[in-house]
């Protein structure tokens, strides 16, 4: 598709124009749902003896938190294709609202391993909001816009890792017991998904021109039947082996990401025989690298692009993967907890710039399925979440081993990024867009505070 009036300057502190009003919104609606998705994460200790949950349960627990995603991933990309990602983001932050408030009323493991696996249908709240940034901005920032939001919505898994801690200790103070407060705390996500849902209804609209619906009935945009239905986009983009190498290298990066926002909190718990709160605080920093760590990895996908292209925006993915997995290993092998802090914010920011650099590459990949390639794209980083998550479920295999065997994991499949190549045609095109974009620009930068 081809989209008209994408701004090619990210001014940070404007609501003035639609392409701002949706990066925003955007971004903080994937944080809220993030928020939600991982909100028990960092009181599992307190759950596991409120449920009498075992290791292997808890195992289950995450895989159904990340599972069910996969499904809801592939379905939402071609939703958006077909009406647009204003309407699938509200329907998703407004039904998604629910289950994340209704968890507290579980009782048992059967009922918890059901809440969760609802919950993970909000996590396809990732594909909406790469799409709807990608549909706002020209191909010199494009890398940096949707680097940027997903950054920052990934950064909801660093502040419920520390906030969630906080609010059920609050509850506590008031005389509420544990019991109950883990419960409770469950509400404050799913109160403000639901006044989000609404926020993004009213403010935001699809394209910079307008929305679907409007640019259909101008015939700026195809009908959502025929080669531009959603079975046939879905099918183009399932047929291209570089959307499926993409799959892969976000397995290697966003599915680490969530598997450590599921067990970090445990494990410091344990393995340095921490409390609660601590143990939530020091998880909660691998989160926060995304304020500026995913940015980072789109801004250099845009950087290398200037000279080499798209061949080097998918250079430097596989760079950013090959030191992933490095970091990966050394993290699992600190015995000491000033070390295993050092060397997961180094482990952190090397993982967040990977799934920046692939969501800089998605763009280009084929602008007519966009929804379908971000929507497999995506779903592969909750495949290799779910894959991780089978390392941690065995009661043989230790946490530390279980990180070990996955960084080895991300260095042996990070030269699938090397599969993804591009025509010499759409390269030449790509560059001349690209030039196109920054002559408009004048040079003033990507990003901008005005």
């Amino acid at each position: 598709m081809d989209i008209r009036g994408k701004a090619n300057r990210i001014r940070l502190l404007s609501l003035d124009t639609p392409q701002m009003r949706a990066f925003h919104f955007s971004w903080f609606a994937f944080h809220i749902c993030f928020f939600g998705w991982f909100g028990i994460a960092p009181l599992m200790a307190v759950v596991r003896e409120d449920l009498s949950l075992s290791q292997t349960q808890i195992g289950n627990t995450i895989i159904a938190s990340v599972a069910i995603t996969i499904i809801v991933r592939l379905l939402i990309g071609v939703l958006c294709d077909r009406i647009g990602p204003r309407k699938t983001y509200t329907g998703l932050l407004l039904l998604g609202s629910i289950p994340v408030m209704s968890i507290g009323l579980v009782n048992s493991f059967e009922g918890f391993l059901l809440a969760r696996l609802a919950i993970g249908a909000i996590g396809a709240s990732f594909v909406i909001t790469q799409y709807h940034t990608t549909m706002m901005f020209a191909p010199n920032v494009v890398g940096t816009a949707n680097a940027t939001s997903a950054g920052w919505g990934n950064l909801g898994g660093g502040t419920t890792q520390i906030l969630m801690p906080l609010i059920f200790s609050g509850l506590l103070m008031l005389g509420v017991s544990e019991t109950l407060g883990w419960r409770l705390a469950m509400v404050v996500p799913g109160v403000v998904m639901f006044a989000t849902g609404i926020g993004y209804g009213l403010f935001t609209q699809d394209a910079p021109n307008g929305n679907f619906s409007e640019l259909r009935a101008r015939g700026e945009l195809p009908r959502a039947d025929g080669d531009s239905g959603a079975g046939q986009t879905f099918l183009t983009a399932a047929r291209d082996i570089r959307v499926w190498a993409l799959f892969v290298v976000y397995a290697l990066c966003f599915g680490v990401e969530l598997t450590i926002n599921n067990i970090a909190a445990i494990y410091f718990f344990d393995h340095f025989d921490l409390t609660l709160a601590t143990a939530g605080m020091i998880a909660g920093l691998f989160g926060l690298m995304n304020v500026f760590a995913r940015t980072m990895g789109g801004i250099f996908s845009d950087l290398f692009a200037r000279n080499g292209g798209l061949k080097g925006r998918v250079r430097w993915l596989f760079i950013a993967l090959v030191c992933e997995g490095i970091a990966l290993v050394a993290f699992s092998q600190m015995h000491v907890l000033s070390y295993a802090i050092g060397i997961m914010l180094v482990f952190s920011l090397f993982v967040q710039m990977a799934e920046g650099a692939t969501y800089g590459v998605v763009p280009f990949i084929n602008k007519k399925a966009l929804g379908a390639v971000a929507g497999i794209v995506g779903a592969g980083g909750n495949v290799g979440a779910v894959a991780a998550a089978f390392l941690f479920r065995s009661e043989a295999i230790t946490y530390q081993q279980g990180l070990f065997y996955l960084g080895l994991t991300v260095l042996a499949l990070a030269s699938c990024a090397l599969l993804v190549r591009f025509s010499e045609e759409t390269e030449a095109e790509e560059a001349a867009a690209y030039q196109d974009a920054v002559g408009e620009d004048n040079g003033a930068g990507a990003l901008s505070l005005r």
